[in-house]
């Protein structure tokens, strides 16, 4: 197989696709103002072609923040595009749609993955779709959009996940996700006064969250939403831990950006040296694939920010290019399989 990145820093779509001949599969990474101009515009360019959009930054060698992006596959993949809508109140009353494309696809755990953009509820929507995939083993990679739009075919939709199945007829497919921070100290506590609509985090061990954070890290209330680039909040699922970003201050208690249940256990974690993390995940993709056709990631928004504090961002896309044909979107969260993560890096990996 093969994959494609276009771009305009402009957002003249017929500049990001000037290049683009028999797509099988298209990403679309558009920003809000063109967004509903764009997906039009792309379907008919490639009518009946399976494809997903939303708004968001993208990436390959440089990063386009306000323009548009085009991925695509081609030569050796099938594919199908569809769209769960009601994602905020029953994600599952379209899951026929994705069961139908499994079954049309026809692809399994080595060679199928599946890749989603959503406009929100992700914990709930992952959950959901991983009951279908997982009957077929095919993992998922994906993120949250900006302002609450997707696409899929052609068509816009608000409250819903687009989702592409990808099946690489030549080989194998891999997913991966990549954690820049670990454990501080033995800090371990039991989340409650939460409000899961808002993902509001009320108190830890029965204390007002926002005091509990800055008794420990020393902070003030205003240092406290660029303190989380360093010190997020991690829930332990199972042998993993997924990484819960601070939002902002909501009087004594935190808003995050991933849901936060009473009894949750949380703890509290710091930045490793993610130069070096980087390097071991770029050497395990290469141990497991020693030949690789394409490299689709998605970057949180806070790992975007935070690289290009330290002026590590365009590092960080030389040393993946060294993979070969790798590109992405930024998103305002990570999907890897049934797990919805902040600040963290999801791919999938074609053989």
């Amino acid at each position: 197989m093969k994959q494609f990145f276009g771009m305009s820093q402009r957002g003249d779509l017929a500049e990001a696709v000037k290049n683009l001949y028999h797509p099988q599969f298209i990403m679309l990474l558009s920003n809000n103002n063109q967004f509903e101009a764009h997906v039009a515009e792309l379907e008919k360019r490639f009518p009946g072609v399976p494809s997903i959009g939303c708004i968001g930054m993208c990436y390959q060698t440089g990063v386009v923040e306000n323009g548009v992006g085009v991925i695509a596959f081609s030569d050796g993949v099938s594919a199908a595009a569809n769209a769960l809508e009601c994602v905020s109140t029953m994600p599952v009353k379209h899951i026929r749609r994705l069961e139908q494309d499994m079954q049309r696809v026809s692809g399994g755990s080595r060679d199928t993955v599946c890749i989603d953009f959503c406009t929100g509820n992700d914990a709930c929507v992952l959950t959901t779709m991983n009951n279908a995939l997982r009957q077929r083993g095919i993992s998922l990679v994906g993120g949250t959009g900006g302002e609450g739009r997707v696409s899929a075919n052609g068509r816009v939709y608000q409250d819903a996940v687009a989702y592409g199945l990808i099946r690489n007829l030549n080989g194998r497919v891999k997913t991966y996700k990549e954690n820049i921070y670990h454990q501080l100290g033995d800090y371990r506590f039991i989340a409650s006064n939460t409000d899961r609509a808002n993902y509001i985090l009320g108190s830890l061990n029965g204390k007002p969250a926002k005091q509990v954070y800055k008794s420990i890290l020393h902070v003030t209330d205003e240092e406290i939403l660029t303190r989380t680039f360093q010190n997020p909040f991690g829930k332990i699922n199972g042998e993993d831990t997924c990484i819960i970003s601070i939002k902002e201050v909501n009087g004594n208690a935190l808003a995050c950006y991933r849901q936060v249940n009473d009894s949750d256990v949380l703890i509290l974690l710091e930045l490793g040296d993610y130069q070096a993390i980087t390097r071991s995940t770029i050497q395990q993709i290469c141990q497991d694939f020693p030949r690789r056709s394409a490299i689709f990631s998605v970057n949180c928004l806070f790992r975007y920010k935070l690289f290009s504090e330290h002026n590590y961002m365009q590092a960080y896309l030389r040393e993946m290019a060294a993979l070969g044909c790798h590109a992405g979107f930024v998103g305002y969260g990570e999907h890897y399989n049934n797990r919805f993560v902040n600040q963290s890096m999801t791919c999938a990996v074609f053989e």
